[in-house]
């Protein structure tokens, strides 16, 4: 009987590269990061972190790491229950679970194995409370957002409670509570949000359309209303993110302080700006700076609060 001849080792190795990559999609790791590095800072600007000096990047990395097995997780369950649409879409289309190259049970598998994982992970070293919320976070996301999608647009005001959980996640890691000081960056990362999506749905509008889903808050797509609504809501983080000086999370009293809130000041104008932009020349263009510009701002702004921390 004939038999194929045994792969080598090297042809082996690169077959394992080649999954071993494909898991970096499937997590999506760029967002993953941006995600968790939320959390970190939210745990650092606690005053329970201190607590933690002797084993600070200890616990900084063990909190990373139960973040992305979380995050990981919840994306690899939206790429399993939106593999047909994923297949539509050009920007999606290569996604390992879409394009066949992992099948559904694989990803089912990951997101339970690393969810379970990293809810463990926070719990243990960390609380319970912290991966209690964790665990809402990904079932919120997975299970409640993702279906929406196709739904109504109000997916998006869904979707932006996970999308800002993170912070509470690492508030909770520090202090143990769901402090003010928590509760003003979940606002934070909340309201970012929304000038931040809708950018990205402006810009990926015929693909998302291909796919059925209803993200923009016009039904006719990319409008001056929809424009109009990334102002505002770039206009509510001004208050947003001046709270953490008045409730005593950071200090405005000294040269750090000074120089965060100029920081803070210039990263809303920056922001604000690139919205009014899009309201005026109403172009895919416009909303790519939006959307790139958003980037950048809230790691900005994230670390200017670390820096004028009290």
């Amino acid at each position: 009987m004939f038999r194929w001849p045994p792969l080598s080792e090297e042809v082996g190795r690169r077959l394992e590269m080649r999954r071993l990559k494909d898991y970096l999609p499937l997590v999506k790791l760029s967002l993953s990061i941006m995600v968790v590095f939320s959390s970190v800072i939210s745990f650092l600007l606690t005053q329970g972190s201190e607590d933690y000096v002797r084993n600070k990047w200890t616990m900084i990395l063990l909190l990373f790491a139960g973040g992305m097995l979380v995050t990981g997780s919840a994306n690899a369950i939206n790429q399993v229950v939106e593999k047909d649409t994923d297949a539509m879409m050009k920007r999606t289309a290569k996604r390992p679970i879409a394009s066949g190259r992992m099948s559904a049970t694989e990803g089912w598998a990951f997101a339970i194995i690393t969810g379970a994982l990293g809810v463990f992970i926070l719990g243990n070293y960390f609380n319970w409370l912290a991966a209690g919320l964790a665990a809402f976070s990904l079932f919120l996301y997975a299970f409640i957002y993702t279906p929406l999608k196709k739904v109504n647009s109000i997916a998006v005001l869904v979707g932006a409670v996970p999308g800002a959980l993170p912070c509470l996640i690492g508030w909770a890691a520090g202090d143990n509570n769901l402090g003010t000081g928590g509760w003003v960056l979940f606002a934070f990362q909340f309201f970012w949000q929304f000038p931040h999506f809708w950018a990205i749905a402006w810009v990926s509008h015929k693909d998302y359309s291909t796919a059925g889903f209803k993200l923009l808050p016009a039904q006719e797509g990319p409008t001056k209303f929809t424009a109009m609504q990334t102002i505002m809501y770039s206009v509510l983080l001004v208050p947003v993110t001046i709270a953490p000086y008045y409730t005593g999370m950071c200090n405005y009293n000294n040269t750090q302080g000074i120089i965060s809130l100029v920081l803070i000041g210039l990263a809303n104008l920056f922001m604000i700006g690139r919205c009014v932009t899009l309201y005026r020349k109403m172009d895919v263009d416009s909303a790519r700076k939006v959307m790139f510009g958003s980037y950048m701002y809230l790691p900005v702004v994230m670390l200017a609060f670390l820096l004028s921390k009290t």
